[in-house]
């Protein structure tokens, strides 16, 4: 399924995003002069701050989203990130071979459901023994709001909008990822579930979130109505889950890391 998002929106949005990102950077141990693929790149924040790290090596951010890619080349051009290039193209489209010394990717795999094939093409653009470093949303991830959003879209006001809808998100478990590994030729180095708490400084926050990484849901409905379900969304979960002392809202996830190189 082709996902239609708002770049701008999404940019000014992402915080949770950008951070678990800044978070996964720090354990790629970095020489400077490696050649990186950085899959699923959405607005390029995260594949520039890696261009600087690797002064002496280069990064390709791509992306199935023209919107994204289109946003990442104007706010990081190459007259300025030399080192840096954009793609439009889906993670199971990969057409390098032998390119990268890394395959990076945050929050990003989870919006795809078949991840042995990804991992297919992923290990045909690494040069020989390339590792990868993955994060995505993992088995249990984000469950408190699914369950209240699945809630609200089945009161009678909303469920009509929703006949045949199928959640767009895939979150697997370490055991999947052990096989698919294995049929890829990936000796894994680490796979690990690891649970995040992720603050957002108040109900706009919150629902901008909602709106730019939720949208397959609003999608479904006219427009006008859009709002009024992420109010009553963002309503019903503080009614579950109250905002701290300091007025944020808060949202348990659940990560799952791959870190492996190819055999």
């Amino acid at each position: 399924m082709k996902h239609n998002w708002n770049a701008e929106d999404y940019a000014k949005n992402s915080k949770c995003q950008l951070q678990l990102g800044e978070e996964l950077i720090e354990k790629l141990s970095l020489i400077g002069s490696e050649s990186l693929l950085d899959i699923g790149c959405g607005d390029g924040k995260i594949s520039a701050k890696l261009s600087k790290m690797l002064k002496k090596g280069e990064v390709v951010g791509i992306d199935a989203s023209e919107n994204m890619i289109n946003l990442a080349s104007k706010e990081f051009p190459n007259d300025k990130f030399q080192n840096l290039t954009f793609y439009r193209m889906d993670a199971g489209e990969i057409k390098f071979s032998k390119k990268f010394d890394i395959a990076f990717s945050n929050a990003c795999l989870h919006w795809i459901k078949d991840h042995s094939y990804v991992l297919r093409k992923v290990h045909a653009c690494l040069k020989p023994k390339g590792r990868i470093l993955f994060q995505m949303g993992g088995r249990g991830n984000v469950d408190e709001v699914l369950n209240t959003v699945k809630l609200v879209l089945n009161k009678p006001d909303w469920s009509k909008y929703f006949n045949n809808f199928v959640t767009p998100y895939y979150f697997y478990d370490i055991k999947d990822y052990e096989i698919w590994l294995s049929e890829n030729n990936f000796k894994p180095l680490r796979l690990e579930l690891t649970k995040k708490n992720i603050k957002h400084a108040g109900e706009e926050s919150f629902k901008g979130w909602l709106r730019t990484t939720w949208f397959p849901f609003t999608d479904c409905l006219p427009e006008t109505l859009r709002e009024t379900f992420l109010d009553e969304v963002s309503e019903s979960y503080k009614m579950d889950h109250p905002t701290d002392k300091s007025g944020n809202i808060n949202v348990k996830m659940v990560r799952l890391e791959v870190e492996a190189y190819a055999v």
